[in-house]
């Protein structure tokens, strides 16, 4: 008896072709139908499945610290909302008022949100993204369980909205159903970005995401501050505010 050879089509190719972006092989860079916004930063939308944030499931940030740039990488995507509500949940400083509106992000559009018990952080963020009136969340937040990760990434997914959880360098290690992870370490020139998980090939090498150079008033006005108040990071004193922000 002759050896007979069986013959598998490759498994894009099998597929109709109203399917096939829809599915991804490992080794190769997700490029499914859902919506993304561009970074504003070239660099590192190649390093981006579909070439920017994913408006469909959670984006994971994780910081050194506060305050090393997270928001200044976060500002032209927040920018290119079009008059949409950004929802800030658990932020560890005040929204910066004057800020945020000198880089068009009226206060009016800010929603921000604080809550004393971790149950009813993670309530607030699953109402948001279920709520659809905002373009954007922004969640801060440490230790947190992988279910209750998942159920925020199964709201975002059947979401159309941007979706970052900011949490601590430390939970680098710990699961989470985040299709996207990104370390972020500051850097003498900018910002310094580790993909430690995304839908497609390893990333070996970080990104190091260079600033435009500024003039010094501009460049302070980059700053923190210039989106998040340190002096008012203190629960009394942010009870105490007079908020525009909700």
């Amino acid at each position: 008896m002759s050896d007979s050879v069986l013959t598998v089509p490759a498994a894009s190719s099998s597929l109709p072709s109203s399917l096939a972006g829809l599915v991804w092989r490992g080794g190769a860079m997700a490029s499914g139908c859902a919506g993304v916004t561009p970074s504003g930063y070239p660099p590192l939308d190649e390093l981006l499945p579909g070439g920017g944030w994913s408006r469909r499931g959670l984006i994971e940030l994780l910081l050194q610290q506060n305050g090393i740039g997270e928001m200044r990488l976060l500002l032209p995507a927040l920018q290119r909302l079009a008059g949409q509500r950004i929802a800030l949940l658990q932020p560890p400083h005040l929204p910066q008022l004057s800020g945020l509106r000198a880089r068009g992000l009226p206060p009016e559009r800010m929603l921000w949100i604080r809550a004393s018990r971790l149950s009813d952080v993670l309530w607030s963020a699953e109402q948001v993204l279920r709520n659809g009136s905002c373009g954007a969340l922004l969640l801060w937040q440490g230790a947190v369980r992988t279910e209750a990760l998942r159920r925020l990434h199964m709201a975002a997914q059947a979401s159309d909205m941007l979706c970052w959880v900011l949490r601590p360098l430390a939970m680098a290690d710990a699961p989470s159903p985040a299709p996207l992870r990104l370390a972020l370490r500051p850097h003498p020139e900018g910002l310094r970005i580790d993909v430690l998980k995304r839908r497609g090939p390893s990333c070996a090498a970080p990104l190091l995401l260079q600033w435009p150079r500024l003039s010094s008033r501009q460049e302070s006005g980059h700053a923190l501050n210039a989106f998040m108040d340190r002096r008012l990071a203190t629960p009394a004193a942010a009870a105490g505010t007079a908020p525009a922000l909700v």
